[in-house]
C-alpha cells in the first residue's frame, strides 16, 4: 500500500516536472487531476484498513490474550524486585573475592610446602610469604549522588595482619564527591597506594612481589584526604597514620602520603608517590644504648619516601619500572661505634619487569630488582635489625651485634641486594589463572641463613606454583 503511494506520488512529481511538449495545459491538467483522485482513493481506503475496530481483549502486534497476560506479570514482577533490592541496599551492590592456594619451596629455609591462609603475626612479613597464599572479599557499595563505599577483607594476610593489629581488615574506605565526580573527599584505611605492583594476585603477574613492594614502601594510611582527576590526571593525597590505625602517647603529627598518576596514551603512562613526616622507628623501640646503658629515645623519628613508576603496554607486551629512594632518621642497624647514638637509614633501589603473551592464554615474565643499602650497616622502612632470613644487615659472620662489636671492622657496611625472578603463567579461563615462578635473591655478603647447616651465604633460590581463582 505504502509503495503504491509512493510510485504516485513520483509519477505526479515527474509529470509536473517533465511535461511533453507536444500536450496542451489542458491535457496535463486533466492528467493531475486523475493523478490526485487515483491517490486520494488509496489512502480512503489506507484510513479504513486501519480503523477496524478489534475486538474487547484482544492483543495487539499480533499476541494472544495469554501473551498478553505474561507480559504483564512480567513486568509487576521486575517492578517488584527493582523496589526489593533498592529497599535492601543491593542496588549498585558488589561482591567480589579471589582465593590463591601456593605451593613454595624455599632452599636456605630447608621448606617446601603450601602456603594458604598461614597468619603473618606467627611468622613475619617476610619476601617468601608476603600477601600471596590467601582468600579475599571485595564489597563495594556506590549510592546515588556517586558516594562509594568498601570493605575488603583478607583474614590472616591482609595489610591488618602485616601491621601486627591482627585485623581481617584490608581495605575501610569511602569517597564522597565534592560538587562534582571528579573531585572527592577520601577517608579511613587504604592499602599503600606506591609503586607499579599491586598487592592482589589477580594484578600481580607473579607470585612474590619485588623487592621495592616488599621492603621500601609502606603497608597501609588510616587518615583522609583528597583525589582530583582532570582529563589524563588523577591526584590524591592523605594526612594519615602511616601502618596503624592509631597513634601512640606523645605522637601527634601525621605522615603525608600522596599519588600522581599521568595516562599519557592509550599505551603509556607515569607516576610517583611520596610519604613525608614522622614515622614509628622499630630500631629504638626497647632498644638500649650499649655504650650509656640508657634507653634510646627515638620511638617516633622523621621518615622520606618517595618513588616513580611508569609503564608501556601494548597488545602482547608488558613493560613496567620504579625507582625508589627512602631515609628515615635514627633507624639505622648499627648505632654510632663511638656514642651508641642512633644513626639514619638511608636506601635506594631499582625494579623493573618485562612480560610477553606468546599465545594468548601463556604469559613469559621476567623481574630484576636492585636495593643499595649499605649506609650505617643498612635499614629499610620496618627492618631495622639484622634480618638473615630476608638478607639485610652487615656481614652475618662478624658478630654484629648491638651490645658486643658494633665497632667490628665492616659492620657498618650494610648489604646490598639483588633478586631475579622467572614466571610463567596459564589463563585456563576468565577466572582461573596457573602460575609458575623461580626466583633467585643474592647478596654482595654472606646475610641468608642456612638453617640445616647454620652458615651464612650469600643466596638463596625460592621456586613457586600457584592457582588464582577470582569472581
Amino acid at each position: 500500500m505504502h509503495t503504491t503511494l509512493k510510485i504516485s506520488a513520483l509519477a505526479i512529481v515527474l509529470a509536473a516536472a517533465f511535461p511533453a511538449a507536444a500536450q496542451s495545459n489542458a491535457e496535463i491538467l486533466k492528467e493531475l487531476q486523475d493523478l490526485k483522485a487515483k491517490v486520494a482513493d488509496l489512502e480512503n481506503k489506507l484510513n479504513a484498513a486501519n480503523s477496524v475496530a478489534k475486538p474487547a481483549g484482544s492483543a495487539q502486534w499480533g499476541m494472544t490474550p495469554e501473551q498478553v497476560k505474561d507480559l504483564n506479570r512480567v513486568a509487576v514482577k521486575t517492578e517488584a524486585l527493582e523496589d526489593a533490592v533498592e529497599a535492601q541496599g543491593l542496588k549498585m551492590f558488589k561482591i567480589s573475592g579471589f582465593m590463591d592456594p601456593t605451593y613454595l619451596v624455599n632452599q636456605r629455609q630447608h621448606r617446601a610446602g603450601f602456603q594458604f591462609l598461614n597468619p603473618v603475626a606467627s611468622d613475619g612479613y617476610n619476601y617468601d610469604n608476603s600477601y600471596f597464599g590467601g582468600a579475599t572479599l571485595d564489597l563495594t557499595k556506590e549510592m546515588e549522588g556517586g558516594t562509594r563505599w568498601r570493605l575488603t577483607l583478607v583474614p590472616n594476610r591482609g595489610t591488618g595482619a602485616v601491621t601486627g593489629e591482627g585485623s581481617i581488615v584490608q581495605e575501610a574506605s569511602v569517597s564522597i564527591p565534592l560538587g562534582d565526580l571528579q573531585t572527592r573527599f577520601i577517608a579511613g584505611q587504604m592499602p599503600d597506594w606506591s609503586g607499579y605492583e599491586y598487592q592482589q594476585a589477580t594484578l600481580n603477574k607473579l607470585i612474590t612481589h619485588n623487592l621495592l613492594y616488599d621492603f621500601t614502601l609502606p603497608t597501609l594510611y588510616t587518615g583522609a584526604g583528597m583525589e582530583y582527576m582532570r582529563g589524563k590526571w588523577l591526584v590524591k593525597w592523605m594526612l594519615n597514620n602511616m601502618n596503624t590505625s592509631k597513634r601512640n602517647a606523645n605522637e601527634k603529627a601525621p605522615a603525608l602520603a600522596y599519588r600522581v598518576d599521568y595516562s599519557k596514551g592509550e599505551f603509556n603512562g607515569f607516576g610517583f608517590a611520596g610519604v613525608h613526616g614522622r614515622g614509628a622507628n622499630f630500631r629504638a623501640i626497647d632498644a638500649v644504648n650499649p655504650v650509656t646503658g640508657e634507653a634510646y629515645d627515638a620511638r617516633d623519628t622523621r621518615l622520606d619516601l618517595f618513588e616513580a613508576d611508569a609503564y608501556f603496554i601494548r597488545g602482547d607486551f608488558t613493560w613496567q619500572g620504579q625507582l625508589s629512594y627512602g631515609r628515615q632518621r635514627a633507624a639505622a642497624i648499627m648505632a654510632d661505634p663511638g656514642t651508641g647514638a642512633l644513626r639514619d637509614a638511608s636506601w635506594s633501589g631499582v625494579s623493573t619487569l618485562l612480560a610477553y603473551k606468546f599465545i594468548p592464554r601463556w604469559e613469559v615474565v621476567g623481574r630484576f630488582d636492585y636495593v643499595k643499602n649499605s649506609k650505617n650497616g643498612g635499614g629499610l622502612l620496618g627492618y631495622t635489625v639484622a634480618d638473615d632470613r630476608n638478607g639485610w644487615g652487615p656481614d652475618a659472620t662478624l658478630g654484629c651485634d648491638a651490645a658486643a662489636a658494633e665497632n667490628a671492622d665492616g659492620c657498618s657496611k650494610g648489604a646490598n641486594r639483588m633478586a631475579l625472578s622467572l614466571g610463567l603463567s596459564y589463563l585456563y579461563n576468565l577466572n582461573t589463572t596457573f602460575k609458575a615462578e623461580y626466583r633467585m635473591d643474592r647478596a654482595n655478603q654472606p646475610v641468608f641463613l642456612d638453617v640445616r647447616s647454620g652458615e651464612y651465604r650469600k643466596s638463596n633460590n625460592v621456586l613457586g606454583t600457584s592457582v588464582v581463582v577470582s569472581f
